[in-house]
């Protein structure tokens, strides 16, 4: 991989970790229960994006 292709896969991995923490954070404050669960999957979603991306590596 190329410097540039590198630091690329560097922002998306940081990306998504980033969103799911704060969507972690945010469904954990939420007390209707119908979007706390929206919410959680969408951290879900993007732990599986972080694993994806970190599994090419």
């Amino acid at each position: 991989m190329t410097t540039k292709e590198l630091l690329y896969v560097e922002d998306a991995l940081g990306h998504a970790k980033y969103f799911q923490t704060k969507c972690q954070e945010t469904a954990s404050q939420i007390q209707d229960a119908e979007l706390k669960s929206y919410v959680t999957k969408l951290a879900e979603k993007h732990q599986q994006i972080f694993q994806n991306f970190y599994g090419l590596l």
